[in-house]
């Protein structure tokens, strides 16, 4: 009867090799007739066999035929369920990944190691630590939680998860840690910001002689980039050199060192470090392309970006997207419109993060028809894309249409993430859309997977605020389940500004005082306020302190691209070689706009300690009017066209006035796109409707 059995089980033992081969190569054209065969030789409901097709079809990337397997079984184990599990998170569906831990707890099969650790990552994915801690007890329970690879997990988990206390907590409870173990507390006080207790635990690791590997190194000089500590990075690159570490060979830690001095404003060591290295890959000139557009060095950046075209290297979607997120930064329409035409032309120019950057270029530059022409031609989208368009249209102010968006990607099947959700509130508050931003708001409380964050409650402080429920939105951010931020007090104050409300906005000063006395914005806003309202002894004051601990608010700068050439302006700008017919042409329009509107400069947004004249002078100078002045100047205004110009701060009354003004008397309108907002002025009216 064995001698029977045995041709029986060979062959079922050659079927299972065959498939862990073709999981092994992705192959799923060879796993396709693997599994026809199964079938065939009457092997479709072995257990094993189902298995190893669950696990193939996993490898190859194929969810449904796993899915019908897995649905087609008479008998599972635990392998099964977790094969299938592992399968989703692989693929992107992290949520039905926790769903199938659901079902399988309640179908009485007990999870094993493997099961846990793969629903922790998912958690952490996901940013559901209240389901990571329910996972953690059962744990406790049955005593997975002593196993290394489990204790790893939970402790990334919380620290994915922002529990960094929590992370700390279970590291410091684990029977045995390891060099995961070392690296993934390390990882997680980077990730929380809190790079100095990173360096803590860098320095323990040492002393309790484990080796630091790659990643370990790599993620120490994420925090020291992160701190600026330029010395600590310098220390951890002489161990490289002293340990004759092959920095030229390692790619990330390379990238790192990069990353390290960009971000330390060394460009020239960073710029040493990329002459070194032997072999260079695509991080490495990345890090350096980026950190010289960052630095504003454009010219620079876009040359690296032409070496590395020319070189046999192949530049890979990152980079691709990273450059294009430089040219939506400062809106360099002309070379993004050329990395568009070059990304068509080769294989990582098609990927989806591609795709989203070339949309999110379009739309920072003002030109919503080519990005939405872009976003219809993508063959497939993410939450990303449609967060992107969403994102964009509510940044021009038109909050039904990003309203649109949003319900046409759920009727993809696509669930909004948290961004996703920032992206719509942001929306309705700049469309003023106050009852359906209340409505989204409800939603994302009410979420399973997503919990509204700071930013969330900001963007509902900054619709209360529109609509002057001024009073409320203090109370919501008193009652929030979330420690205040500055930057939601500073929404507060703003709102405050505009609705001329002195004394709450007194109060609210005085918090963001607590929060950062050195933060020179909070003192302009704050001396804003007081100006608004005629208290100039108060506004003075302000001024004072400010001047007295040396604090400086960032200089303004505007920028026009004419003839594929991008021109920068500061306020009083007087270095570009037209200036005078600038000048001119400005001072035509005002005269235009004083007759046939009756214009009046808003002297209330100039400086105070000069006289009236003086201060009509300085208004006529902001950098976004001499950029407009240029514009005008090169293709002139009888003719109806559309000018785009583009401002690193919040535009002022006064420009916001003028500007307007001139779109009511001219064909032109005129598109600008602030810190905070795009501003669309056509026929006197501007899109913000005077709410910014």
């Amino acid at each position: 009867m064995t001698r029977l059995l045995f041709p029986i089980w060979s062959k079922r033992q050659r079927l299972a090799n065959l498939l862990r081969w073709c999981s092994k190569k992705s192959s799923p054209h060879q796993g396709v007739q693997v599994h026809a065969a199964t079938v065939k030789m009457g092997f479709g409901f072995d257990l094993m066999l189902s298995n190893d097709l669950i696990d193939m079809y996993v490898k190859c990337g194929i969810m449904d035929m796993a899915s019908l397997v897995f649905d087609k079984m008479i008998e599972r184990n635990v392998v099964s369920w977790t094969a299938l599990m592992c399968g989703h998170l692989q693929n992107g569906n992290v949520r039905a990944t926790l769903s199938l831990f659901c079902q399988m707890v309640f179908s009485c099969f007990k999870p094993n190691e493997f099961t846990f650790s793969t629903n922790f990552k998912a958690c952490g994915i996901l940013n559901v630590p209240e389901v990571g801690i329910q996972i953690h007890g059962m744990c406790v329970i049955s005593g997975f939680d002593c196993s290394p690879v489990v204790g790893n997990s939970i402790v990334d988990m919380y620290s994915k998860c922002g529990r960094i206390n929590e992370a700390a907590t279970m590291f410091n409870v684990l029977s045995v840690r390891n060099l995961i173990s070392w690296n993934t507390i390390i990882a997680g006080y980077t990730l929380a910001g809190q790079a100095e207790k990173a360096l803590v635990f860098f320095h323990r690791m040492q002393q309790n002689g484990e080796i630091p590997d790659e990643y370990t190194l790599t993620t120490m000089l994420k925090a020291c980039s992160g701190l600026g500590k330029i010395r600590e990075g310098s220390v951890i690159h002489g161990f490289f050199i002293t340990s004759g570490f092959p920095i030229s060979g390692k790619a990330a830690i390379a990238g790192s060192l990069i990353d390290l001095y960009v971000k330390s404003g060394n460009l020239v060591e960073a710029r040493r470090v990329f002459n070194q290295i032997g072999e260079k890959n695509v991080i490495s000139w990345s890090a350096l392309i980026l950190g010289y557009a960052q630095a504003g060095n454009l010219a620079e950046a876009i040359e690296l970006f032409k070496q590395l075209q020319n070189s046999s290297m192949q530049v890979d979607g990152y980079v691709l997207s990273s450059m294009m997120g430089v040219f939506a930064d400062f809106a360099l329409v002309e070379q993004g419109k050329q990395m568009h035409a070059y990304a068509v032309k080769i294989p990582s120019g098609l990927e989806i993060s591609v795709s989203n950057s070339i949309v999110d270029m379009y739309l920072k530059c003002g030109m919503l028809d080519e990005a939405e022409r872009h976003f219809n031609e993508m063959p497939a989208r993410n939450v990303v894309s449609w967060t992107v368009m969403i994102t964009g249209y509510g940044k021009h102010g038109f909050g039904k249409e990003a309203i649109h968006f949003f319900n046409k990607m759920q009727l993809d099947n696509i669930e909004p993430d948290g961004v996703t959700y920032l992206a719509i509130l942001s929306a309705c508050s700049h469309s003023g859309l106050i009852k359906e931003g209340e409505e989204y708001f409800s939603q994302i409380c009410r979420n399973r997977w997503v919990k509204p964050g700071i930013e969330h409650y900001a963007c509902m402080v900054d619709l209360l605020g529109r609509e002057g429920r001024l009073k409320e939105a203090k109370e919501l951010i008193e009652s929030m389940p979330l420690k205040p931020n500055e930057g939601i007090w500073q929404t507060l104050l703003s709102a405050c500004r505009v609705h001329g409300d002195l004394q709450l906005g007194e109060e609210v000063g005085k918090r963001l005082m607590i929060l950062d006395g050195d933060n020179p914005v909070n003192y302009v806003m704050i001396s804003n306020i007081y100006a608004e309202a005629g208290y100039w002894k108060e506004y003075e004051e302000v001024r004072e302190t400010a001047k007295a601990k040396g604090l400086r608010k960032e200089a303004g700068r505007s920028w026009v691209e004419i003839d594929k050439e991008v021109h920068f302006f500061y306020g009083g700008d007087d270095t570009h070689l037209p200036i005078e017919k600038i000048h001119q042409v400005l001072n035509e329009m005002e005269k235009r706009m004083k007759q046939e509107v009756g214009f009046v400069h808003g002297v209330k947004y100039a400086m105070r300690d000069i006289d009236e004249e003086s201060k009509e002078e300085s208004l006529r100078v902001h950098s976004e009017k001499l950029a407009i002045g240029l514009a005008l100047l090169h293709g002139g205004w009888a003719e109806a066209r559309v000018i785009r110009v583009f401002k690193n701060l919040r535009i002022c009354g006064d420009c916001h006035d003028f500007i307007k003004c001139l779109s009511k008397i001219l064909k032109v309108v005129f598109v600008v796109r602030d810190a905070n907002r795009f501003h669309h002025f056509k026929d006197g009216l501007c899109s913000c409707r005077d709410y910014w």
